[in-house]
């Protein structure tokens, strides 16, 4: 049974855990005057983060955990949940410095390097903890959450309507996955069946997005190698593929482009760009094949065995390159139209660059089989109390939204993005490795730091 999610929400009487798996769903109550529930992160390593957040948001004391240190809260928060009901957007006093104690490795020889939060490169901020040993990586902590930006709480009580510009904008390079998401959510809660035009035109969007997301990393990881040929080259196809979502939704991230409408475009400029790719990413892949010092560095790079990856449950490339059949792309409709799943099985650097290779190749097939749809809307109004769940497949893997209306407003929005579950699964690649692979390993994952800080 895969862990997919665990969250919480404050409901009249009681606080509500919901533990979501890919085969069912369940939902505990727990006290609101003395809320606590067992830790099931022994069982799901993926769920301490959820815990810690749960802790964090909604004050949840977590019984028998391995890790009960603050995840959102930094070192001068104070002790509030900004998640209870009760809370109210207002300025917060901090409080005296309390310190983040890292989890590390001591003993003769062993010394600590501290990366980050702020960095050489124009990213955003996460700090990355090693003990180190020579050269060698012992381990590594993952931290996050310098800029929180309480997304959950600021679309509470808004028409679900309203929060379409920010749900967009939780991750910029899964902007179309996250509006096909929610336009899910809304299309269920105004019991609208599905639209298979509207289906077309945002899955054509969908793999544009990941194109365009693929191709800066096939270029990054070369360029993490020391070839700076392969991002110049993959830099200037993103950017082609980026000027066509700008054609087509009059946003290169695609900005509000998803809302319930499908709209017809140019499909011989389409058709011509797909061509024109192709070709592009067939010279691309004969020319890097074919550079054995840069195959000694991918190769056995950054391993995450297969058992590893089910075990913290990993999602996207990370999982595929690790031999896992997962992709929520896996249905009648995308395979009718040329979806084939595309994994490895060595689980290391290689094998994430070989699988977002053979997807740009699968998406561009994709576009050019759903290109027959037509003008279509659907009409999103009346959302009925109730809770809902939605799934996409984004460039980064399976985005899962929850929403829950009450008197026709947003009671509880959720959001869990697949980077939320595969930065805890980093440090497992670095044992054997050199810091100095440390970059080369980080980008072949090419995790958000958006899609965890929300």
């Amino acid at each position: 049974m895969r862990f997919i999610a665990r969250f919480a929400q404050e409901l009249q009487d009681h606080f509500e855990i919901i533990d979501v798996f890919d085969s069912k769903i369940e939902k505990t109550p727990i006290d609101k005057d003395n809320p606590e529930i067992e830790s099931i992160a022994q069982a799901y390593p993926a769920a301490v983060w959820f815990e810690r957040k749960m802790h964090d948001d909604f004050g949840i004391k977590i019984l028998n955990t391995f890790d009960n240190r603050p995840l959102i809260h930094h070192e001068r928060f104070p002790n509030i949940h900004p998640m209870r009901k009760e809370f109210t957007h207002k300025h917060i006093d901090p409080v005296p410095f309390k310190p983040y104690h890292y989890e590390v490795i001591e003993g003769d020889g062993i010394f600590q390097v501290g990366v980050g939060p702020i960095h050489a490169g124009i990213i955003e901020p996460g700090h990355f903890h090693f003990s180190q040993e020579g050269e060698s990586i012992l381990h590594l902590e993952v931290r996050h959450f310098y800029k929180y930006r309480g997304i959950e709480k600021i679309v509470e009580r808004k028409d679900p309507k309203d929060a379409w510009h920010i749900v967009e904008r939780i991750s910029g390079n899964e902007s179309i996955a996250y509006q096909l998401a929610y336009l899910d959510l809304l299309r269920q809660a105004s019991k609208q069946g599905e639209n298979e035009n509207i289906q077309k035109y945002g899955s054509i969007l969908l793999e544009l997005e990941r194109i365009a997301h693929h191709l800066v990393d096939l270029g990054f990881i070369p360029n993490d190698a020391g070839f700076g040929a392969a991002l110049a080259y993959s830099s200037m196809l993103a950017e082609d593929t980026r000027r066509v979502l700008k054609t087509l939704t009059n946003h290169r991230f695609g900005f509000g482009a998803i809302r319930g409408v499908a709209r017809k475009f140019d499909q011989n400029a389409l058709h011509s760009f797909l061509n024109d790719l192709e070709k592009k990413m067939d010279f691309f892949e004969k020319w890097i094949i074919e550079i054995p010092s840069l195959w000694d560095r991918l190769d056995t790079t950054g391993k995450l065995s297969q058992k590893k990856a089910l075990k913290y449950s990993t999602l996207g490339v990370v999982a595929r390159a690790s031999g896992i059949h997962i992709d929520r792309r896996e249905v009648p409709f995308y395979k009718e139209h040329g979806f084939s799943i595309q994994t490895q099985e060595s689980g290391d650097v290689a094998a994430r660059f070989k699988v977002r290779l053979q997807e740009v190749k699968n998406s561009i097939q994709i576009i050019r089989n759903l290109l027959d749809f037509q003008e279509d809307e659907v009409v999103l109004n009346a959302f009925e109390d109730g809770e809902y769940f939605a799934f996409t497949e984004s460039s980064l893997g399976e985005v899962m939204l929850y929403l829950k209306i009450k008197d026709q407003k947003i009671d509880r929005f959720f959001a869990r993005d697949p980077s939320f579950i595969n930065w805890q699964a980093l440090h497992l690649m670095m044992p054997k490795n050199i810091i100095a692979d440390f970059p080369l390993i980080n980008k072949s994952c090419d995790l958000s730091y958006a899609g965890s800080d929300l």
